[in-house]
This record gives C-alpha cells, structure tokens and sequence, in this order.
C-alpha cells in the first residue's frame, strides 16, 4: 500500500521545464517531493483535541510518493474527489507522442507534491504563466494521477503493435449497455484524485494545455463523494443510498492475486501495473426513489441504513447465500451482491475505485446522476465476467444503463526521476 507523506514547509522544487527540453532532459527532473514518510500513526495520541484548522491542514498538506512500484491512484486510499478524462491522441508521429507522456511524467511528479507546473506570474508582462494558478498555495491535497494506455494507442500510427499486451482490446458488447460513442473509448486516459475538487481539476486542466497540439479531449467525468472504500476508511454510499463497496479488495493478498499484472501480461512494462475499466452508469434517480424500501433491499441484498447483509445483522457480517426466510433465500440470487460475490465466481474479485457524479438534468429534465465506475484488476477479463452477469440477471438493471466505457492498460510505477511512462516504446 503506498503510504502518504507530509512535505514540510520552505523546501524549494525543480520547476518543470517544457518544450523539447522536457525530453532531451529527462534524468534531470526531479520528483519535488519533500519530506518525510509518515505511514504509521504518531507514537502517542495527542493529548489534545485536534481543531478544524489543524485537520483541515493535514488534508492539504498529504501528499503520496509518485515514485515507485505501482502507480498511484490504485491502491490509495480513495479521496474525496475524481477528475476522469479520456483523451485522444492528435500527434502525428513517435517523436511527438513521446514528448507528450516525458512531459506529462514530469509535471505529474510536480503537482502531486503540490508545485506547480511552471511560473504562475512569469516576469514580462507579455510572457503566457507556465502554470494556470487556481491551486496556488492550496498544497498537495493527497492528490493522485493515474495515467493510462487506450487499445487504440496500439495501432499503426506509432509502431506500438509489437508493445501491446496480449488479448488487450475493447470491452465487448454485453446486456444493458447503451453507450453513447462520444463517451466511450480513448487513447490515453488520466484519472485525478484529490481532497480538494479545485486540485484535480487544475491537474487534468494542466495535463491537457500543455499537450494541446497533441492530444484532444474526449470525454471527461467529474466526481464526488467517493463510492469505494480503501483499508481504514468506513464504507460510503452512492446515489441510491446504499453503502457501495463494503467486500472491496483491501489487503495486500487480494492486490497481488486480483489486481497487480505479473509476467502474463507478456510486456515487461506491465509488470506491476493494472487494467482501469471505466464505466460511466446513470442512475434512473426519480424511478429509483419511488420504490418500496424492501424492493430496494432485496434488489441489492443488503438493509439500507446499517449495509448489512439480509442473512446477516451488521454491515461486514460475510452472507450467507444458503440462508432462508421463510422457506425462501435471505438473499436473492439476482440480488446485486449475489450475482457479484467472488463465492458465486470462482473467487473472482476486482478493486473498485468508484465516485458519484451529477450533470446536473438531462434533455427530458431529469435527474442526470449516477456512478462513475472505476475498477481496477490483473486482466480485463474478470471485470466482464462479472458484468455479463450483471448485465443479464440483476434486477438492478431496471434502474441504471451503462453510457460510457473504456479500459485502459495502466503501466507500473515510475522508479526514479528521470523515467517517464512509455519510456520502453521509444528505445
């Protein structure tokens, strides 16, 4: 698990250089992060009670290391707020692509420890800011970026064909999906993740501006109000107000069997990485709130208020698919938890990294909400197994429509300075 830490004050940091220099330069940029680990708790507990002000300033001043074996954003304990933007790629040779993800390597590893990107107030009056400043001196805010590769990137316009993982493709078509072209696919995706919605907005708005000659935007979701759990953190709840992600991948086992890539990934590049499968569901609001309490239950297989299982009293009580109610199942086997649970797959489980999201009405003047579904997991293969199910048997289908989708190839973490994503592909 990767473990935060607190960057102390009155550190200088390597400003990020752009242009061709980025890249000619690549084993002089430096990770900018300051400080020490802080990964376990204090040796004693603070004699006092810990103000608002106080808590308030640990939230902004956490930052992950971008260094590492695995990417951030994964793992991490999931924060408060999601930018998700899938991107196209407009470059139109290797030279140029390599120059987009050398530069982006490097502003990552400044904004995630809470620097900039260049000067926000350069010192001629005509000069253009290298940074566009809405997160001035509002610190590093936990915030996590998450790069990935599309299928596509793979084609013929770069050479990349000999790179590409095995069986890595587009999802296939499966039932209750109604997607919406303009929201499905991308050459590149970034996922932003912070305590401060302002954060990850600026790092994605950076990413893009400085690519911008090369990289298009394709689709773009924002979220709010985490709707996973990571280990310590209490499990939320998503639109519909039930608490989402209560079995979720936690521990370091589960990570290595279900999650990290090993050696069949076929590429070494992949080793440590993950595949990010997103799914953008809206949520039937206004049908959904007309329902009866024990319909949505039993649609989920969980109570409503403490999440617990309908075999079960609390909320991590593990269910019991045998039990009965009077002659017939507590948990229904169309109920969500049941088409789902890994006892009911061959063990199979996924890391869910979801975020709420509204856009406000849509055409008809509905609600415009749902779930921003990120999962992460060793091969695209155990996301769809789940989903065929769920796609033909869950009587939560009635409720939502999956309207984007994309799986990206997500490539381990960067080992020191000086390295960038997709390094491998230009040697």
């Amino acid at each position: 698990m990767t473990e935060p830490t607190e960057p102390t004050a009155g550190v200088s940091r390597r400003k990020f250089f752009s242009g061709s220099a980025a890249l000619a330069g690549a084993g002089g940029m430096a990770l900018g992060v300051a400080g020490a680990l802080a990964s376990g708790a204090a040796a004693s507990a603070p004699t006092e009670p810990v103000s608002d002000v106080e808590r308030m300033a640990a939230r902004a001043n956490l930052s992950y290391p971008f260094y590492g074996e695995h990417q951030g954003g994964i793992d991490t304990p999931p924060q408060d707020h999601l930018v998700f933007t899938a991107f196209d790629v407009t470059a139109t040779s290797p030279t140029e692509l390599q120059l987009v993800l050398a530069k982006w390597s490097a502003a990552m590893a400044e904004m995630t420890s809470g620097a900039p990107v260049g000067k926000v107030e350069p010192g001629r009056e005509q000069a253009i800011p290298g940074d566009t400043g809405e997160a001035t001196d509002m610190g590093p805010q936990g915030l996590t970026l998450t790069l990935g590769f599309g299928p596509s990137l793979f084609d013929e316009r770069f050479g990349l064909a000999p790179f590409k993982p095995a069986d890595f493709a587009q999802l296939p078509a499966m039932a209750g999906e109604s997607l919406d072209p303009a929201l499905t696919g991308g050459d590149l995706c970034i996922q932003a993740c912070a305590n401060d919605p302002q954060v990850a907005y600026h790092a994605v708005r950076n990413l893009a501006r400085m690519a911008r000659t090369m990289v298009k935007t394709k689709w773009t979701v924002l979220g709010f109000g985490r709707a996973s759990a990571g280990a310590n953190q209490t499990t939320p709840r998503n639109l519909m107000g039930f608490k989402d992600g209560t079995r979720n991948v936690k521990d370091v086992v589960d990570l290595d069997a279900h999650v990290w890539v090993g050696e069949e990934a076929g590429q070494p590049w992949m080793v440590g990485g993950s595949y990010l499968v997103a799914r953008k569901i809206h949520m039937l609001i206004e049908t959904w709130d007309e329902d009866t309490i024990g319909d949505q239950q039993s649609i989920f297989g969980r109570t409503k208020g403490e999440g617990a299982p309908l075999s079960g009293t609390r909320e991590h009580d593990v269910p019991d698919f045998h039990a009965t109610v009077a002659g017939a199942p507590a948990i229904a086997p169309d109920s969500h938890i049941a088409l789902v649970a890994h006892e009911n797959n061959g063990g199979t489980k996924i890391l869910r990294r979801g975020y709420n999201f509204t856009d406000g009405l849509d055409a008809v003047g509905r609600l415009d909400a749902g779930l921003m579904f990120l999962s992460f997991q060793k091969n695209p293969i155990q996301f769809a197994t789940l989903q065929r199910k769920l796609g033909s048997s869950d009587r939560l289908n009635e409720y939502i429509r999956h309207v984007g989708s994309g799986v990206f190839a997500v490539p381990a973490g960067l080992p020191a300075a000086g390295s960038y994503y997709g390094k491998e592909f230009f040697a």
